[in-house]
Order: C-alpha cells, then sequence, then structure tokens
C-alpha cells in the first residue's frame, strides 16, 4: 500500500489486535514499512475496562513512535471508548485522533468540545457523516467510499464551503448506496462492487465469503442506479 501510495496520499496502516503485544508488533511493522500513521481499533472480544483501554493504548504509543487513530466501534467490538477516556489519551502527543464508528452523536460532540486543539475526529458512520462534520468532526473514514469517493468527497467539500442546503441534499443522496453497503457484513458487499466494477478480483478469507446469491441482484441494481456498473 505504501508503494501504491508513493507519497501521494498519506497511509493509515489498520493495526489492531484485541492482544496489545500484538498491536505493538504490527504498528512497528507499519512503521518498518513507511505507513504514515496507525489506526488501532479497540480490543474486541476481551471487553476491557476503561482504564485497560486507556493501558492499552498508552502502551503502543509508548512502543512505536507513530502517529495514532484511534478507531471506537462498540458494535463490532462489544466495547465502547467512552468520552472520558478517548480525552484522557487525546493527552498524548502521538494520538492525533479517533474514528467514531457509532450513532453516538452526544458522545461525538463531547469529544469535539473538549478534545486539545489538533486532536482529530473522523467519522466512521456513511450514513452520518454530515452530522459528524456539523458537530466539528473533521472527515471520515469511509466504506461508501471504496465505491464512489468523488460523491463522499463531494459531501466534506460542500460542507467546508458553507453550502449547507447543497452538502444535505449530497448526503441524502448517498443514504441507499451507504445502507447498500451494510447489506451484508462489511466488507463483503464493498469488495463485491469493486469486482463488479472491474477494481479487484471477488476474494474472500473465511470467515467472510461471497454475497448470498439473493443480494446479488439487489447490489447490481443498486450499483447502476449510481452508474458504477
Amino acid at each position: 500500500m505504501v508503494e501504491q501510495a508513493a507519497k501521494k496520499v498519506p497511509v493509515l496502516a489498520g493495526c489492531g489486535s484485541n492482544s496489545t503485544e500484538n498491536a505493538i508488533r504490527l504498528a512497528k511493522q507499519a512503521k518498518k514499512a513507511g505507513a504514515d500513521g496507525q489506526l488501532q481499533v479497540t480490543p474486541y472480544y476481551n471487553k476491557p475496562t476503561q482504564q485497560g483501554l486507556f493501558l492499552h493504548f498508552e502502551a503502543i504509543a509508548k512502543a512505536v513512535d507513530l502517529p495514532m487513530v484511534l478507531y471506537n466501534v462498540p458494535g463490532r467490538t462489544a466495547v465502547n471508548l467512552e468520552t472520558a477516556t478517548t480525552l484522557r489519551l487525546a493527552q498524548i502527543a502521538t494520538i492525533v485522533g479517533s474514528k467514531e464508528a457509532h450513532s453516538n452523536l452526544e458522545q461525538v460532540k463531547a469529544i469535539i468540545d473538549d478534545a486539545p486543539e489538533g486532536f482529530v475526529v473522523l467519522s466512521g458512520e456513511d450514513a452520518l457523516n454530515l452530522k459528524m462534520y456539523s458537530l466539528g468532526g473533521q472527515g471520515s473514514i469511509s466504506v461508501t467510499a471504496n465505491v464512489a469517493p468523488s460523491k463522499v468527497a463531494r459531501i466534506w467539500n460542500l460542507h467546508s464551503q458553507g453550502e449547507v442546503q447543497e452538502a444535505l441534499q449530497a448526503q441524502e443522496a448517498l443514504q441507499p448506496l451507504n445502507k447498500g453497503m451494510f447489506m451484508e457484513t462489511n466488507p463483503i458487499p464493498a469488495k463485491t462492487s469493486l469486482a463488479m466494477m472491474g477494481r479487484c478480483a471477488e476474494e474472500f478469507r473465511l470467515p467472510l465469503c461471497p454475497i448470498s446469491p439473493d443480494k446479488r441482484p439487489e447490489l447490481t441494481k443498486l450499483l447502476k442506479s449510481y452508474s458504477l456498473v
């Protein structure tokens, strides 16, 4: 990925693990490979306490001098990185932001309101991108952008330019595609879409598997409606 990017855009490497030791190992590998930063998800399955979460991310930050974006996705990890813990972690110099992939906008606003200067909050929920931007979010790490990057970027651009109504219309127009990317477990619909678009092979590693036969026509119809296939 670093070679493909060729320094044209920064590379944020996913290094997360529910083992702190393994997360450190992956982060070191990412730094050695030339990544510009690391994305560290909350440890899944273990369900650590808030203090355990703080110590996990603190240990990674101490071990690897590589900018870190926290990744809070409670729907997939069974643990929420609470506001107070995120703000504690935001005091560590190399922890530069958080990806908030949930629908708790009150939590997002609380982090944005009290985070130190330079700490970036990113949307991890495509359906809520514009709402998070309106609260002060500074971008998104998007699923939908894998298949329609210009459409996702346009929402941010319109918001940044103060084109409120146009941004709202663009967000609403993209909502069926946002929803469609989760008609089955992500990233199955996204990877299937990219294969249909000729961007990659339709390959999955178990336990992920090809999209269900009854969902394929629905996905094809959706992509056609956006002129993506």
